[in-house]
């Protein structure tokens, strides 16, 4: 962390505390005890009763507009070679994710590495998207409207993370990132498309369907790499205002 990042980071940690006091657990968080012997289900009930805030808003941390979810661009490659099809999508927004379950924790807080497996009833998403190349023997270059309806998302993500002390404060630090995830149903499509043309979307949109897990195959690398960003920076940003104390009581 730069000497910029470090003052900041202290700044905002002093702003924190002052505003919850300096003996206060803020209301969010449920710290749990590391010698419980139920140890990870103390970090179960901790995760939720924070997702549960997460999705209301936590003015303190600067989470406000929690949905949606906005993911800059993601790509999709079928095929290779000239005709090879190819899609990017962007201004990608997704509703639901906020309404997760953590259902369940394994901890080695010894090491301070961390499994957490979520489950999402339902994710909306939108997104414009441009494509080239060929599709189902058709040309399919252009661009359009992209939706799709994930149902039954469940993911589990792994975290490791390391102590460190500022101005005598201990706080975590992420150290390494990792998640994977599965949808159970899945429909996406797409519509508007720019030429115009109804019998190519049609027969677009019942190639989407009827491939429509094996596409999101194509996708998922892409979609983790811009989710992994996404959850860095939310997890950083708790660690670096949160003291180690406020999670785990030793």
């Amino acid at each position: 962390m730069d000497r910029l990042a470090l003052f900041v980071s202290v700044i905002l940690i002093i702003t924190v505390s002052k505003s919850l006091g300096e003996n206060d657990i803020p209301y969010f968080l449920h710290p749990c005890q590391k010698q419980d012997p139920n140890i990870n289900m103390c970090l179960t009930y901790a995760a939720n009763h924070l997702a549960s805030y997460f999705r209301k808003g936590i003015p303190e941390l600067g989470i406000t507009d929690v949905e949606p979810i906005l993911l800059d661009e993601i790509n999709l490659a079928l095929g290779s070679g000239p005709d090879g099809y190819r899609a990017t999508f962007k201004d990608i927004k997704a509703y639901g994710v906020s309404n997760l379950t953590i259902t369940g924790v394994r901890s080695d807080l010894d090491t301070l590495q961390l499994q957490l497996t979520f489950f999402i009833p339902k994710i909306s998403v939108r997104a414009h998207y441009r494509s080239s190349g060929v599709l189902i023997l058709v040309q399919a270059s252009g661009g359009g409207d992209y939706w799709g309806k994930y149902e039954g998302v469940r993911a589990k993500t792994y975290l490791r993370a390391s102590k460190q002390i500022v101005d005598g404060i201990t706080f975590l630090q992420l150290e390494d990132l990792k998640m994977d995830f599965s949808v159970r149903e899945l429909q996406m499509g797409i519509e508007n498309i720019h030429n115009g043309n109804a019998v190519i979307e049609a027969a677009m949109n019942l190639f989407i369907n009827s491939h429509s897990q094996e596409l999101l195959k194509e996708m998922k690398p892409s979609i983790k790499t811009k989710l992994l960003a996404n959850m860095r920076q939310f997890v950083d940003n708790l660690f670096q205002r949160i003291p180690y104390d406020y999670w785990i009581i030793e």
